[in-house]
């Protein structure tokens, strides 16, 4: 009986560094492409997340034994990750960025519970997916990006002579176009509209860009 147990516990000693490995190989993959990619959330974060869950879940299922629910544990892992995803999604005035990373957390945090449940081949063909997914459909955004978009910008700003010239020269230097420009008084804001042409990624980020100028008070779009 004795031989029996340390049989076992020799099994699950090597079946955790198994999971462990693969855990930090499938996590650092997705990890490199986000480090490469200059995301927040990158080669060291997703190690972490993909470790921390499969351990999560590897324990979850040993301590229940068949005397409770082993998804307990697990479920708890998607609240966690909520929270790690929510700090990567930044909100600037409007603007939103962050989300792919979020989801690539939340994604990581699923691979681990693969891992962990001893279902490796979901788990490598997904880590496979989810590098085609941030790689080679990147390259699509890219050439999608490419397009040219039109947007229509609405800024109201305190009425300064040179404050025109000013958010001119900040829409120029994203790389848009200006197609037409006109300003106007309403009640006490100097109100410039905008037309811009230029790729789609620009128009959110020429928002961002106006609204930290001095004198700015709100940016709106046409849409």
């Amino acid at each position: 009986m004795a031989q029996f147990a340390e049989r076992m516990v020799e099994l699950f000693r090597l079946e955790l560094f198994l999971q462990l490995c693969l855990a930090t190989l499938f996590g650092g993959a997705i990890g490199l492409e986000r480090e490469l990619g200059g995301k927040p959330a990158g080669l060291r974060t997703n190690i972490l997340i993909c470790i921390g869950s499969m351990l999560y879940t590897k324990l979850s299922i040993t301590m229940a034994a068949g005397t409770a629910d082993p998804t307990r544990i697990a479920a708890q892992i998607v609240t966690g990750v909520g929270f790690i995803g929510a700090g990567t999604i930044l909100h600037a005035r409007g603007a939103v960025v962050g989300l792919t990373s979020a989801a690539t957390i939340w994604v990581v945090a699923a691979i681990g519970v693969a891992l962990g449940a001893t279902f490796y081949w979901e788990a490598a063909g997904t880590t496979l997916l989810v590098l085609v997914v941030l790689r080679g459909l990147g390259r699509v955004e890219r050439l999608v990006a490419r397009q040219s978009t039109r947007s229509t910008l609405s800024v109201h700003a305190h009425p300064d002579p040179k404050v025109l010239d000013e958010l001119e020269a900040v829409v120029r230097r994203t790389g848009l176009e200006i197609e037409r420009q006109a300003s106007r008084r309403e009640n006490v804001d100097l109100v410039i509209d905008f037309t811009l042409v230029g790729p789609k990624p620009l128009h959110d980020e020429v928002m961002v860009a106006l609204l930290h100028q001095p004198g700015v008070r709100t940016v709106s779009t046409g849409e």
